[in-house]
């Protein structure tokens, strides 16, 4: 009995030291700034920006498809007859800078952009409330000329934007964006119209399964900037997962596909059933892996 009592009494100890030691292990343990990933499933909410980025070293191929209207008629296929599509390459220089060229059959419109994430969601010490990403951009149109015999001057095919990109992750299901955005065209269709237009996006995305969400992105245009007739452009439908790609299902009354022709474009109206079915497709190539990209960065310092 004795010999039973002072193992016990043993065992004890070394569990009383052994709790301790871990106590004291834990209390050295800091907690960790956590960055919160994934607030969107792509780059684009639908038609315009996310705060999702292109991961360093990789290219991002998109193919944008939109049909024409839903109210043409039974004669057009209600909308399917008639195609427009961009192409573009969006390649991530790192995990925060993506450069993006494409190319729209609509206005035979030219884009490129630039876009920086300063700022990311964070978990933890320290934590960073929402996500902040800037975005500056041009595009040019290559069409004729609607009138070649006057003087014509190639800035007068230019138009700019910039664009504040503000996003929260509220849970795993819920994200939403705030997107004020700044256009300036360099030839406007009437003296009246302004050069530059003021709009603000607003969008978000709700999980419904582990590969399908619902997205939406809209933009408030205040009146008074442009003379010719023009609607807000709101766009509704899905992200699908599929591994390597992912697919948009999207209905909207814009046919434009870069920002420019999204802010100062967009005439259909949802009421009248002006909606253009479309998706869009991404699918990512690594071009640098993990560990090469890395050493050139570092060969790069």
């Amino acid at each position: 009995m004795r010999n039973w009592l002072i193992a016990c009494l043993g065992f004890l100890a070394i569990q009383a030291q052994a709790q301790d030691d871990l106590d004291a292990m834990m209390a050295n343990i800091k907690p960790e700034k956590v960055k919160v990933k994934n607030a969107f499933k792509s780059t684009r909410i639908l038609n315009f920006h996310s705060t999702e980025m292109v991961a360093g070293g990789v290219l991002d191929f998109r193919i944008l498809h939109r049909f024409g209207r839903l109210n043409s008629g039974v004669e057009n296929l209600f909308g399917l007859d008639q195609a427009f599509v961009r192409l573009s390459l969006d390649y991530g220089l790192t995990d925060n800078i993506t450069v993006g060229l494409g190319r729209s059959a609509v206005g035979k419109e030219v884009d490129g952009f630039v876009k920086w994430r300063f700022l990311q969601q964070s978990k933890g010490p320290g934590a960073m409330p929402v996500s902040l990403v800037y975005v500056a951009g041009s595009v040019i149109n290559t069409a004729s000329w609607a009138n070649p015999d006057r003087i014509n001057f190639f800035s007068s095919r230019l138009s700019f934007y910039h664009q504040l990109l503000i996003s929260r992750k509220f849970s795993e299901d819920l994200t939403l964006q705030l997107s004020p955005i700044w256009v300036h065209r360099n030839l406007v269709p009437a003296n009246a119209d302004q050069n530059g237009v003021f709009g603000l996006g607003i969008g978000g995305r709700m999980k419904l399964s582990k590969r399908i969400s619902f997205n939406a992105d809209y933009c408030y245009i205040p009146d008074g900037q442009m003379t010719q007739p023009y609607k807000m452009p709101l766009c509704l439908g899905f992200d699908v997962g599929t591994g390597g790609h992912v697919f948009q299902l999207q209905f909207s009354n814009a046919l434009g596909m870069n920002e420019k022709a999204l802010v100062t474009q967009t005439t259909g109206d949802w009421l009248n059933g002006d909606i253009h079915f479309g998706f869009n497709i991404s699918r990512v190539f690594t071009l640098k892996t993990k560990k090469a990209f890395d050493e050139a960065k570092k060969s790069s310092w």
